[in-house]
């Protein structure tokens, strides 16, 4: 379908995407979806990682009754540069405080 548009076609749809967001809307959006393509990317990396970690065979525990190891939780890794979602999810509300 894409293949099939001609350049003036082409055009015509930059030109509405520009009057609809505005110029200076659009760098914007692309930086957003280069952090988010970034971070999927990152995610599906790990997900791979850990389950070739669990198709990997286990050895078989001598004990049984052994207490399972604890493991951190995964934390999701903010994107390089991204400050605005690297602080903690549990912050006090600035505007409340007064």
């Amino acid at each position: 379908m894409i293949g099939n548009l001609k350049p003036l076609e082409i055009l015509l749809i930059i030109a509405v995407i520009v009057l609809l967001f505005g110029a200076k809307k659009l760098p914007e959006m692309a930086r957003s979806l280069g952090k988010s393509a970034r971070i999927l990317k990152s995610e599906a990396k790990a997900m791979k990682k850990d389950g070739e970690a669990d198709a990997a065979p286990a050895a078989p525990a001598a004990d049984t009754t052994a207490p399972q190891q604890q493991t951190a939780p995964r934390t999701i890794q903010a994107a390089p540069g991204d400050v605005t979602s690297s602080r903690p999810v549990n912050e006090p509300n600035r505007t409340a405080q007064g």
